[in-house]
C-alpha cells in the first residue's frame, strides 16, 4: 500500500478555489468546471486533487446563480465552505479567504487553486507545501516556457523575446492567510493589475518561491484541452491500478 505523504506544521492547511467564472474561451454556454471527466466533474477532480494533503477545509467561490454545483456530492463535503464569488477573479479569491478568516488563523495557510485544473499531481501539492513551509514564505508551482516567444504587433513579429528567466505560472498558488489578503487589499486599493495571488504578493513586496511544476498540470481553457486532461488523468488512474495489482 503506498505510503501517505506527511506534513509538518503547527498551522493548519486551508484552500481557496475561486469558480466563478463563466469561461467564455470554452464554451458560450457551458461551464467547463462541470464537463465530466472518468464520470465526475472537472470541478470534483480539482477539490480532490487538492484533499491529497491535509487540509482543514476549503472554500469555494461561486456564481451567485450557479445551483448546479449543490447537486455534486463531494468526497469531502463536511470540509466544503461555499461563499458568492466577485466580479473578477481576485474578487472571489478575497470573498472566499474573508469566509476563512472567521475559521482560520491568520498565520494559517492557504492555497488558491484554479477550478479547471484538475491535473495537479500529489508530488507537485507536496513540494509547494514543503517549500513554502521551510522558507516560511508564500510559493507557486510554475513551469520553465520552453517555446520560442514572439512579441506581436498586428500580426508582425516585431521582436523575439529572450525566455531564459521566464516561467509560466500555474495554481495551486500557496500563502499566509493574513498576508495574503492584506496584499489583495492593497493592491486593488492602489488599482494594480491582479492576475494572480502571486502578482498581489509581488506588488506588496513579497518574495515569492517558485516550485518546478509539471507540464501536464493543465488548465482547461478550450474544448480541446479537455482531451488531454481525459488522458492525464486516465493514464494516472492506470498507474494506480497497476500499482494495487502488484501489491
Amino acid at each position: 500500500m503506498k505510503k501517505k505523504k506527511k506534513v509538518q506544521t503547527s498551522h493548519k492547511i486551508w484552500a481557496v478555489m475561486p469558480a466563478a467564472g463563466s469561461g467564455r474561451r470554452f464554451s458560450p454556454t457551458e461551464l467547463k468546471q462541470y464537463q465530466i471527466i472518468q464520470h465526475q466533474t472537472v470541478i470534483e477532480h480539482s477539490v480532490n486533487a487538492l484533499f491529497q494533503l491535509p487540509l482543514a477545509g476549503c472554500v469555494l467561490a461561486i456564481h451567485a446563480n450557479d445551483h448546479a454545483i449543490h447537486r455534486i456530492k463531494f468526497q469531502h463535503q463536511k470540509q466544503l465552505f461555499f461563499c458568492e464569488g466577485g466580479q473578477e477573479r481576485v474578487h472571489s479569491v478575497l470573498n472566499a479567504l474573508y469566509v476563512l478568516k472567521g475559521m482560520a488563523d491568520d498565520d494559517d495557510w492557504v492555497l488558491v487553486h484554479d477550478a479547471a485544473r484538475p491535473c495537479v499531481s500529489e508530488a507537485c501539492l507536496f513540494n509547494l507545501v514543503e517549500t513554502a513551509l521551510v522558507q516560511q514564505s508564500a510559493a507557486i508551482l510554475a513551469i520553465p516556457v520552453r517555446d520560442t516567444l514572439k512579441r506581436v504587433s498586428e500580426h508582425v513579429i516585431e521582436q523575439t523575446v529572450d525566455r531564459r528567466q521566464l516561467w509560466q505560472a500555474q495554481t495551486p498558488q500557496v500563502a499566509q492567510i493574513g498576508q495574503l489578503v492584506a496584499a489583495l487589499e492593497a493592491a486593488l486599493a492602489s488599482g494594480a493589475e491582479i492576475t494572480d495571488e502571486a502578482s498581489a504578493l509581488e506588488f506588496a513586496g513579497h518574495s515569492v518561491h517558485v516550485v518546478t511544476g509539471r507540464s501536464d498540470n493543465i488548465k482547461i481553457t478550450y474544448p480541446e484541452d479537455l482531451n488531454f486532461a481525459h488522458l492525464v488523468l486516465t493514464a494516472r488512474l492506470n498507474t494506480q491500478d497497476d500499482a494495487a495489482s502488484i501489491i
